[in-house]
């Protein structure tokens, strides 16, 4: 590990605003601040809003700045890359922003049942080498995860540039029934695109650069207690 990445975990450690924790912690077991995010740091009662897979946290970021009406915590397990966006929250005195390092297959531990409003998940990695890759962020399995906290009216926004992914969602929510709110191939030619209040990421940017297309959805679990994949 190089001096910086050294230096940035050692100073993430010390951030108030960001919670860390070892697999051995949350392996079936729930961590303390499950159930306690609105009293034991954001001091409201205000919505929460997570970013699963945030990576340096610029999405988390930019909507917190947007939206001071809302709580937002970004999720991810690289440290490094989050400092970034953890620094900036100090440095912006946002105090209306979290970060959670963690494992994204141990949410569950972390967020009790209504604990939270809305979910992004914004390029997450589409896993192409299985078309039915259960370690997609939208597959059943991590559905299923988000029905344990996420309010039956919750929403889930993704957020892809990849065809592959974006189908096979969508598949998904027709298959089980669930409340597709939008969908559009292209987000930035279409009249959707208010929606997501023109935030970006850094390599949504890139992506836009390149000339490819933004494919996102928007929808709810409606109330499902149980998801399966497509046959």
């Amino acid at each position: 590990m190089g001096k910086d990445k050294i230096r940035r975990f050692a100073e993430l450690h010390t951030f108030k605003h960001v919670i860390e924790s070892d697999i051995e912690e949350v392996f079936n077991i729930d961590h303390p601040i499950k159930g306690n995010w609105r009293e034991l740091h954001f001091k409201n009662e205000n919505p929460i809003v997570l970013e699963l897979g945030c990576g340096k946290g610029e999405y988390t970021i930019k909507q917190a700045e947007k939206n001071s009406y809302r709580n937002f915590i970004g999720v991810d397990i690289k440290g490094n890359r989050m400092w970034v966006g953890a620094k900036m929250a100090l440095e912006y005195k946002l105090s209306n922003v979290m970060f959670l390092r963690t494992r994204i297959e141990f949410i569950a531990s972390f967020f009790d049942i209504d604990e939270v409003d809305e979910i992004w998940i914004t390029f997450p990695d589409p896993q192409e080498a299985n078309s039915r890759s259960r370690k997609r962020l939208t597959s059943s399995v991590f559905l299923k995860k988000y029905i344990g906290f996420l309010k039956k009216d919750g929403i889930i926004n993704l957020k892809t540039d990849n065809d592959i992914l974006y189908n096979y969602t969508l598949e998904l929510i027709e298959f089980n029934k669930l409340n597709l709110i939008l969908s559009t191939f292209d987000l930035y030619n279409s009249e959707f695109v208010s929606y997501t209040g023109d935030i970006k990421t850094y390599y949504e940017q890139k992506f836009l650069n390149e000339g490819k297309p933004i494919h996102y959805l928007k929808f709810t679990l409606n109330g499902n207690d149980t998801i399966n994949e497509p046959e």
